[in-house]
């Protein structure tokens, strides 16, 4: 989501609260959702889902990795009230062998009580997500973090590391990304300091994270060049060789960035590149098939749902060319994406060619109501095609 603010529950909630488990928020499974065999896993695509403790599942936002055999959802945990569209618990993390039934496996990294900590209870904790570091054998959480009481302000990442997919995560450090390095796509002509007559123009810019007629295009990531490029909706791929990149929201919203990031996942080299200036792309979601990287963004209309945009490319770093909506529906799903936005693709292990497509519902009205929407991309020809079902079961789809 932009700079407007973001997006859990229940009577049980106060003891499992305190206990950094679980309780709130989003889709439902049929009897295995309370633990009972369900030989006929599915998924039921924007309804209430339940984990095995029989609590909704709490966790928007999500990113998800395989390890050990198991799929690990991460997500922001959030609580009802106003207070819920900022952290007030922390990130919450669940485990499953088959995409259906989920296991809550706790708080993976708490919010601290600590006011002085930049992660205290009251900042904005968004989109964790979690890679496996073969060569240190750490799993580093990267997420969109802001200060409490700053807003959309920030703009930071936030990184914190575990010994375990499911954590304890330790938080490690904010930044904001490459401080004092050129986008390797800038012309030398724009390796400059602003001019007084651009920083000028800047000052009577309104920058409210949408587009506008006069937004300065091209000014913002040389304004931010000595404290870092701004950070907010965001995504990390790791590519076939090993190499991590961050695919984040910068520019004040208008500009996406792709940066690579350091052998051991801690931080950026400093090398990366503008996608679609002035676009206004945010909630990335990206993923590889045969060669060729694919990613899906959202436009920048706050909390509301708008129509989501497919983009390709034949190299990470670009060219990306857009090319137009992947969902396929009536008018409304099309316009909407389903009512949700991307937050991530996850390619099954063992599914040839299958790719689920995942997102949310935001309910910022009440946090812990909003939905999760999955979905299997289909194929025509090279490009990935987005359809409702109703109910799907991963073991019965091959793309």
């Amino acid at each position: 989501m932009p700079i407007y603010p973001k997006p859990s529950s229940g009577s049980e909630s106060v003891r499992r609260l305190l206990l950094a488990v679980a309780l709130p928020a989003v889709l439902r499974l049929g009897p295995a959702a309370h633990g009972a065999p369900d030989p006929a896993c599915a998924i039921y695509p924007g309804a209430e889902w339940r984990d095995d403790r029989g609590a909704v599942i709490n966790a928007h936002g999500g990113g998800f990795l395989r390890s050990g055999g198991r799929y690990y959802w991460y997500g922001q945990h959030m609580v009802e009230g106003e207070a819920g569209n900022t952290a007030q618990v922390g990130i919450h993390v669940y485990s499953s062998e088959d995409l259906c039934r989920w296991r809550d496996d706790g708080i993976a990294m708490p919010v601290s009580l600590d006011p002085r900590s930049e992660i205290t209870k009251g900042c904005l904790i968004e989109r964790p997500k979690v890679i496996f570091n073969r060569r240190k054998g750490k799993f580093v959480m990267w997420f969109h973090l802001e200060g409490k009481g700053s807003g959309y302000s920030s703009a930071m990442v936030g990184i914190a590391v575990a010994d375990e997919p499911a954590g304890p995560f330790r938080f490690v450090r904010s930044f904001r990304p490459n401080a004092g390095r050129w986008p390797r796509n800038a012309p030398e002509t724009m390796r400059t300091p602003l001019s007084q007559a651009e920083l000028a123009r800047l000052s009577g810019c309104k920058m409210n994270g949408g587009p506008s007629a006069d937004f300065p295009i091209d000014l913002v990531f040389r304004r931010d060049f000595a404290g870092g490029q701004m950070s907010r909706d965001m995504t990390l791929f790791v590519d076939d060789d090993g190499a991590a990149y961050l695919f984040t929201v910068a520019e004040e919203n208008a500009t996406l960035q792709i940066s690579r990031l350091t052998d051991d996942f801690l931080g950026v080299t400093g090398d990366y590149a503008r996608v679609f200036p002035n676009g206004f792309n945010e909630a990335p979601a990206v993923f590889k098939r045969k060669g060729r990287y694919f990613m899906f963004t959202s436009g920048t209309t706050g909390w509301a749902p708008n129509a989501c945009r497919l983009s390709v490319a034949s190299s990470l770093w670009g060219p990306w060319r857009q090319v137009g909506n992947p969902c396929s529906g009536t008018d409304a799903q099309k316009a909407s994406t389903f009512d949700s936005q991307s937050t991530y693709v996850l390619e099954v292990i063992g599914q040839p060619d299958l790719f689920i497509f995942m997102a949310d519902r935001w309910r910022p009205e009440n946090p812990p109501d909003g939905r999760y929407v999955w979905l299997p991309l289909r194929w025509r020809g090279d490009l990935p095609l987005i359809e409702w079902k109703d109910s799907w079961a991963p073991s019965n789809l091959h793309g």
